[in-house]
């Protein structure tokens, strides 16, 4: 099984596809990143590396030198969905921010400051998230209705990987 936690590097690049899981344990629904790499790193570690993170901005992107693909879980609460739905964003339909700070810095930057220093930086990029309910709060167990979706989300993430 290859999967990292917080901001140890992978020795070595095993597979093409990377997964990585983003977070904060300590605040509820923000963990359905970081639950969800840790279930399909024990259910299915041949098929990518899994990497589960409460890294942001800047910092990611050591992690994502040497993959072709790299697929990012992660939560999103935008009110525009029920909780629990799962969305695909491409990258390139985000906005990117100018002057972006290396604390906040997004996937349209990261992907611009790797082709700017020529870092061999994965080709495709995916974004899959869930709609979540509570993100503020402290606890660490998930709301029901993100609780009740997570199999799907690692399904959506799984069916994701070449």
């Amino acid at each position: 099984m290859r999967i990292i936690t917080s901001n140890r590097r992978l020795a070595a690049v095993k597979h093409r596809t990377i997964v990585v899981g983003l977070g904060n344990e300590l605040f509820g629904d923000d963990a359905v990143g970081l639950r969800a790499v840790r279930k399909m790193a024990e259910t299915a570690p041949h098929r990518a590396d899994f990497i589960d993170t409460g890294l942001h901005g800047v910092a990611l992107l050591d992690l994502f030198i040497g993959y072709e693909k790299a697929i990012i879980v992660d939560a999103i609460k935008t009110g525009r969905y029920p909780p629990g739905t799962i969305v695909e964003i491409d990258p390139e339909e985000l906005v990117t921010v100018d002057n972006p700070s290396p604390h906040y810095t997004g996937v349209p930057e990261l992907i611009k400051l790797a082709a700017e220093l020529k870092i061999d930086f994965p080709d495709e990029f995916k974004i899959v998230a869930m709609e979540v309910t509570n993100i503020c709060d402290m606890g660490e167990d998930l709301t029901e209705p993100v609780a009740r979706a997570m199999d799907k989300l690692v399904e959506r993430v799984m069916n994701c990987i070449v």
